[in-house]
C-alpha cells in the first residue's frame, strides 16, 4: 500500500474499501503486524518524538483517521483520500469476522466498556468469537506481560483490537510485533463510542474537519489545551510543507 509523507509521518493512501481489504489481508498471511489508526494529534506525537516517528513509520499500515488529514495528502498529492476513521472500521471489521470466521480479542479499555462491547457484540454479531482483557491502570511487570502475551496467543485471535491511548497504544503494539500473532490495530477511543459510553459527532461535523470540536465540548478540560497546541502547530507545519511542495516543487518522500 502506497504511503505518503504528512509533516513528519508516512500516512497510508487508498480508498476506504481497499484499506479495509488490506488490513483483512494482514490477516491471511497470518504474520504479527500492526495498524495505526493515525490523526492530528498522532502525527504532532510523532513530530516531536524521533523514536515515536519511527513506530509511526514502520506500522504495516497507518490510516488517515481525521479529515484533516486526508485533505492534507489531496492539498500536497493531489490525491482524493477517504477518511479511515477507527470508529468506522472497528464495526466493519467485526461484521467481515463473523462473516469469515475471524476472532478478536480487546485489550485495554476498561472494564465496564469492555462489559458493554460484549453486550452489544451478543446482539449485533451473534456468532462474532470475542475475548476482552482490561489491563491493571498501573506500571506492569515483566512477567505480567509475558502471561500477557501468552494469554493473547493462546486465544489465537486474528486481530487484536488495542485501546490504551496515544502513544501508549502504539508503542505497545511496536513492542509486541513478532511476540502477538495477530494483526494489532490502534483503536483507542472508538471502543467507548462503540459502548455508547462517547457519543460520536454528527455527520456534518466529521465532514467539516469539525469532529474535534465535538470532543473537545464532550471532554473539555482534559482536550483543551491538547486541541489549541496541537491543532495550531499541524497547522503551521502543514502550511510550511504546502509551500515547499507547492512553491518550491520540493520532492517529499513516497513509497
Amino acid at each position: 500500500m502506497k504511503k505518503v509523507k504528512v509533516i513528519s509521518s508516512m500516512i497510508s493512501t487508498d480508498s476506504y474499501s481497499m484499506m479495509l481489504n488490506s488490513i483483512t489481508d494482514l490477516v491471511k498471511i497470518r504474520k504479527s503486524s500492526y495498524v495505526c489508526v493515525s490523526n492530528v494529534h498522532m502525527l504532532i506525537e510523532s513530530y516531536n518524538s524521533g523514536s515515536f516517528n519511527k513506530i509511526l513509520d514502520r506500522a504495516d499500515i497507518a490510516t488517515p483517521d481525521g479529515m484533516p488529514l486526508a485533505k492534507a495528502i489531496k492539498l500536497l498529492y493531489g490525491i482524493k483520500q477517504d477518511r479511515v476513521a477507527g470508529m468506522d472500521l472497528m464495526p466493519d471489521l467485526m461484521k467481515i469476522s463473523q462473516e469469515k470466521n475471524l476472532s478478536i480479542f480487546l485489550y485495554g479499555s476498561t472494564d465496564d466498556t469492555l462489559a458493554k462491547i460484549v453486550s452489544k457484540t451478543k446482539e449485533e454479531f451473534h456468532n462474532l468469537k470475542l475475548d476482552v482483557y482490561s489491563p491493571p491502570f498501573r506500571t506492569i511487570t515483566d512477567t505480567e506481560k509475558e502471561d500477557i502475551i501468552t494469554m493473547i496467543n493462546e486465544k489465537n485471535p486474528d486481530f487484536v483490537f488495542v485501546a490504551l491511548g496515544c502513544p501508549k497504544q502504539e508503542k505497545w503494539m511496536a513492542e509486541h510485533k513478532n511476540k502477538i500473532n495477530s494483526c494489532m490495530i490502534g483503536l483507542g477511543g472508538a471502543l467507548e463510542v462503540y459502548a455508547g459510553i462517547k457519543d460520536r459527532a454528527p455527520k456534518w461535523m466529521q465532514d467539516y474537519s469539525l469532529e474535534w470540536l465535538y470532543r473537545l465540548v464532550q471532554d473539555p478540560k482534559r482536550l483543551w489545551k491538547r486541541y489549541l497546541v496541537t491543532n495550531t502547530l499541524f497547522i503551521v507545519l502543514l502550511f510550511i510543507q504546502v509551500v515547499k511542495v507547492k512553491i518550491f516543487k520540493f520532492k517529499e518522500e513516497q513509497e
